[in-house]
């Protein structure tokens, strides 16, 4: 899918090579695309090189090369309005969204990485940005982690996958959350309440479930969705 930015990005450095034969430099696109700095066009240019559209040519000055164009550049114009999404994990496909769609998807703050012993720094800061289907979302606040480690395997959840997080304090018995323990490690994991005891539960037999004390565990978010890449 691509966002509105990163879709008149490809349409321009097309245009320009059919033009002229050579990619536009970065001032060029900025001017174009009316960004205030050069980093904003490296990260759409990254995001298009991620998602298969463009090229970066080694050993070559403004050498980038268009490798395919979104099916809407070549076909009719979809009608104006939303275009819904199929509910569906997202798993890398590099399917186009046109500009007239873009309102259906959400840019979130990428937060780190979480697994057991992740220091709570870790999911502070952002660290880069990630579009995703407003299909996965829904109301609230979210955020996306990336997934270090395999304690969550069996849960579907590998390391390098990147959780779709719903930002909240509270959870059910048997949801998958992120909670801080003991106020100083971040952890991925399914809650399980026993009585007065909270229990932090992997989904892989190599690792133990850890009990704690209910003031010992503080629920960050809970898990909404999943985005998998294919490389």
């Amino acid at each position: 899918m691509l966002t509105r930015k990163q879709h008149e990005l490809l349409m321009f450095i097309h245009e320009r090579i059919k033009e002229t034969g050579v990619s536009p430099s970065f001032d060029e696109m900025k001017e174009a695309l009316d960004l205030a700095s050069k980093s904003g066009i490296h990260r759409l240019i990254t995001a298009l090189e991620e998602r298969g559209f463009l090229r970066r040519l080694a050993h070559r000055a403004r050498a980038l090369e268009v490798v395919k164009l979104p099916q809407q550049a070549t076909t009719a114009a979809p009608p104006s309005g939303r275009q819904a999404f199929k509910p569906q994990i997202v798993t890398g496909e590099r399917e186009a969204v046109p500009p007239s769609a873009a309102n259906d998807v959400r840019e979130l703050s990428v937060l780190g990485r979480i697994a057991a012993g992740t220091p709570i720094e870790a999911i502070q800061h952002e660290r880069d940005k990630m579009i995703v289907p407003e299909s996965l979302l829904g109301a609230g606040e979210h955020y996306v982690l990336e997934v270090q480690g395999d304690s969550m395997i069996n849960a579907g959840i590998y390391d390098g996958d990147h959780v779709i997080i719903r930002r909240g304090s509270t959870a059910n018995s048997g949801e998958i959350v992120v909670a801080l323990v003991m106020g100083e490690e971040a952890t991925l994991k399914r809650l399980r309440r026993k009585g007065a005891s909270v229990a932090l539960e992997a989904a892989n037999p190599a690792y133990e479930t850890r009990i704690f004390g209910p003031d010992q565990v503080q629920v960050q978010g809970k898990l909404v969705g999943l985005i998998r890449r294919y490389h």
